[in-house]
């Protein structure tokens, strides 16, 4: 099978990378300037440039296909303070369009947050769209759910996408129609760090319930087993909106407790031997910050259809750890 080449922008972990891999993609540069994401990239991947993107010059990048980037979402999110391309951060968005204009790769494949397209009205998507297409690009994007691709998470992202040729009619993945449930991911037995103290469970549903009366649905959320996860997010928060009811213990008499890391990963797509060299507190925010690796490589094998049409792709690029779950003890995969 014929390889395709791929850069990796904005790496965080690796999420897009790893479903790209899976559909036949090599990799010939990854950036990130986090250094705490870069361990984990380099431990799972290999070597990562850590500079920052703007001190990168672009003719010394490797030639590619595809430039893969999940370019800041902060300025945006509901969560942050939504700055939008006031937002330091954002600007490293132009830095992309640098990039594609002297590199000319075939297509191009941005992940952001869903309220990206919809901020100040559209305006500020309208002008990220303007770049791209100035750099020469047929600019399409959809919103897709992580939950309709083979995890067990509800994660509406934003997906651009870009052809170098105009006359491409590419078509995003459908849904795979196979639900994922939250009882598939969950760990068999998990240390009573995880638990929360009784005292803090009571106060988290005390504010849920003042939210309630206020007629929002803020707060802390137990999850349906049956059903799927809140969206996993790099915050505390995030994980107080996906609790789960366990064993009873002498922490709390409900049994309730936070999902582990493992967990979070595995809703995320991420495999059990995707390692984590990083303590708690940050693999938590690594993964909540990732691009879900299924999403990643369906868009993948489509994408491999336009720039390789007359080559068969891999039949499957959803993850083998969804569904079939080894719920065994709990890898150390963290630091403390």
């Amino acid at each position: 099978m014929r390889k395709l080449k791929a850069i990796d922008l904005f790496a965080g972990i690796g999420g897009m990378r790893l479903g790209f891999e899976r559909s036949g993609f090599d990799f010939v540069y990854s950036n990130d300037f986090d250094a705490f994401a870069c361990q984990t990239y380099r431990t799972n991947f290999k070597d990562i440039d850590e500079r920052d993107i703007k001190d990168v010059e672009a003719y010394a990048i490797p030639d590619f296909d595809v430039l893969l980037g999940g370019f800041p979402c902060q300025p945006f999110s509901m969560i942050g303070k939504r700055k939008g391309l006031d937002d330091e951060r954002a600007k490293s968005f132009f830095h992309i369009i640098k990039i594609l204009a002297a590199k000319k790769p075939r297509a191009f494949l941005l992940e952001n947050v869903k309220h990206l397209k919809l901020y100040d009205g559209g305006k500020v998507y309208q002008r990220i769209k303007n770049n791209l297409e100035w750099a020469g690009y047929k600019v399409k994007e959809a919103v897709l759910d992580s939950k309709d691709f083979g995890v067990a998470q509800h994660r509406e992202r934003l997906y651009i996408i870009g052809f170098l040729d105009h006359s491409v009619d590419f078509k995003f993945p459908e849904p795979s129609g196979t639900k994922v449930a939250v009882s598939s991911i969950l760990e068999k037995s998990v240390p009573e760090d995880y638990y929360l103290s009784e005292r803090l469970l009571q106060t988290l549903l005390r504010h849920k319930e003042r939210h309630i009366s206020k007629g929002n649905g803020f707060g802390c959320s137990i999850l349906d087993k049956k059903g799927t996860s809140n969206t996993i997010v790099a915050g505390n928060m995030g994980r107080e909106r996906n609790l789960i009811k366990d064993r009873k213990t002498s922490k709390n008499k409900m049994g309730i407790r936070t999902l582990t890391v493992r967990e979070c990963a595995r809703l995320q797509g991420f495999p059990d031997d995707f390692v984590f060299p990083v303590s708690k507190t940050r693999a938590y925010h690594q993964i909540g910050n990732a691009v879900t690796v299924n999403v990643a490589g369906e868009i993948a094998k489509e994408i491999r259809k336009i720039l390789l049409p007359d080559e068969q792709t891999p039949s499957s690029t959803v993850s083998p750890a969804l569904g079939e779950l080894m719920t065994g003890e709990i890898k150390k995969t963290t630091s403390a």
